[in-house]
C-alpha cells in the first residue's frame, strides 16, 4: 500500500498557488508528476500525493521544481480569485474517480492535439524546406543553363572567327597562286619573245628558203599558236581498287567448273564446322580450331577450373562434333562437378563415334592384308 503524504504547505496570490511537498530522497528521475485542470498527483514510491483542486488551473503555465527532498509547485490560476481551501470539500469516491478519469482524458486529448500540431508543424517545415531546396535547385539549374548558353555562344563565336580566318587565309593563298601563275605566264611569254626571232630565221633559211603567199601565212599562224599554249596541268594521283577474287588462281590457269566445285565444298565445310555462326564472328582464327580449344580445356582441367573447361569443350564440339576425345574430356569435367547424367551421355557419344571409326577402319585393313597376300 502507498503512503499518503499529508504534511504539505501552500500559499496563494490572486494569480498563483505555491505548494511545497516534502518527500525524503525525491529526485527527478523517480518522481512521477501528473497535473490537470482540477487534479494534481505525485507518485514517488512508496509515497503518493494527490489533491483535487478548489478551482481550475492552467497546467501548461504551471511549473514544478524538484530538489532538496522537496517538490515546489507553482500553479497558475485560470481566474484571478482567492481560494478558500486548496482542495475541494465534500468529495466522495465516485466523484474522485470521475475527476481522475476526466483529467486523464483531458491530458490525453491535449497530448494528442500537441502531437498533431507537432506533426503538422513538422510537415509544414518539410514542405518549406522542400520548396526552398527546389528553389535553390531551380536557381542552380538556371545558372548552369546560363553558363552552358554562354559557353555555347562563346564557342560559336570562336568557330565563326576561325572559319572567317580560314576563308581569309584561303583567299590569300588563292591570290598568291594567281599572282605566281601570272608571273610564270609573263616569264614564259618573255622567253618566247626572245627566242622567236632566232627560231624564225633558222626555220626560214633551212626549211623554207623560197616560201611565198599562202605558205608564209601558215608559218606565222603556227608561231601564233605556239604563243597561245596553256600552262601545264597540275600533278595528281588516282587510286584504283580491284575486287579480290575468291579463288586465288591465275585466270589463264583456272577453270570455272573446278572453282565453283571448290567454293561449294568450302561452304559445306564451313557449315559442318559452324564457322559462319554469328557467335563465332568475334573469335580469332586460332580460337576457331577445335584442337586449340581442346588444349585450352585440358589446361583449365589441370587447374581444376572445370566449368571453364566445359565451356571450351562445348565450343570445340560445336566446331567439330566428330572428335571422340572432346566428349571424353567433357565427361571427365562433368564427373568432377558431380553431373553424372551428362557424364554418362558424353561417354556414350564418344563410344558411338569410336565404334563408327572402327567399323570404317576395319575394311581398309582387310584390303591391305589381301593386297599383301597376293603380292600386289
Amino acid at each position: 500500500m502507498p503512503l499518503l503524504v499529508s504534511n504539505y504547505s501552500w500559499q496563494q496570490t490572486k494569480a498563483s498557488v505555491f505548494l511545497s511537498l516534502p518527500l525524503r530522497g525525491v529526485c527527478v528521475r523517480d518522481a512521477d508528476v501528473f497535473c490537470a485542470e482540477n487534479y494534481l498527483k505525485v507518485n514517488f514510491p512508496p509515497f503518493l500525493f494527490e489533491v483535487f483542486l478548489y478551482a481550475p488551473i492552467d497546467e501548461a503555465s504551471s511549473k514544478a521544481k524538484i530538489g532538496n527532498d522537496t517538490i515546489i509547485f507553482t500553479l497558475c490560476k485560470k481566474e484571478a480569485v482567492m481560494w478558500e481551501t486548496l482542495c475541494i470539500s465534500g468529495v466522495d469516491k465516485e466523484m474522485m474517480q470521475r475527476i481522475r478519469e476526466q483529467s486523464i482524458l483531458q491530458v490525453q486529448e491535449r497530448a494528442k492535439e500537441a502531437a498533431e500540431a507537432k506533426a503538422t508543424a513538422k510537415r509544414e517545415d518539410q514542405k518549406y524546406a522542400l520548396s526552398v531546396m527546389m528553389k535553390i535547385e531551380e536557381e542552380e539549374r538556371k545558372k548552369i543553363e546560363d553558363m552552358k548558353e554562354n559557353e555555347r555562344r562563346k564557342a560559336t563565336k570562336e568557330l565563326e572567327a576561325w572559319k572567317e580566318s580560314q576563308k581569309k587565309a584561303e583567299e590569300q593563298k588563292r591570290i598568291q597562286r594567281e599572282e605566281t601563275f601570272r608571273q610564270q605566264q609573263k616569264q614564259t611569254k618573255e622567253e618566247r619573245k626572245k627566242l622567236k626571232p632566232k627560231s624564225l630565221t633558222r626555220s626560214s633559211i633551212s626549211r623554207h628558203p623560197a616560201t611565198k603567199g599562202r605558205n608564209s601565212e601558215n608559218i606565222f599562224s603556227e608561231v601564233f599558236k605556239e604563243d597561245c599554249v596553256p600552262a601545264p596541268r597540275s600533278v595528281g594521283s588516282i587510286q584504283v581498287s580491284f575486287t579480290p577474287r575468291v579463288f586465288p588462281t591465275a585466270l589463264r590457269e583456272s577453270h570455272a567448273a573446278e572453282e565453283e566445285e571448290w567454293l561449294h565444298k568450302q561452304a559445306e565445310a564451313r557449315r559442318a564446322m559452324n564457322i559462319d555462326i554469328p557467335e563465332f564472328s568475334d573469335l580469332k582464327e586460332e580460337e576457331k580450331n577445335p584442337d586449340w580449344l581442346k588444349e585450352k580445356g585440358n589446361k583449365l582441367f589441370a587447374t581444376e577450373n572445370y566449368l571453364a573447361a566445359i565451356n571450351a569443350y562445348n565450343l570445340a564440339i560445336r566446331l567439330n562434333s566428330k572428335i571422340p576425345l572432346l566428349y571424353l574430356n567433357r565427361a571427365a569435367c562433368h564427373l568432377k562437378v558431380r553431373n553424372l547424367h551428362k557424364a554418362i551421355e558424353d561417354s556414350s557419344k564418344a563410344y558411338r563415334i569410336m565404334k563408327l571409326h572402327l567399323r570404317l577402319i576395319q575394311p581398309t585393313k582387310l584390303c591391305k592384308m589381301m593386297l599383301r597376300r597376293f603380292g600386289m
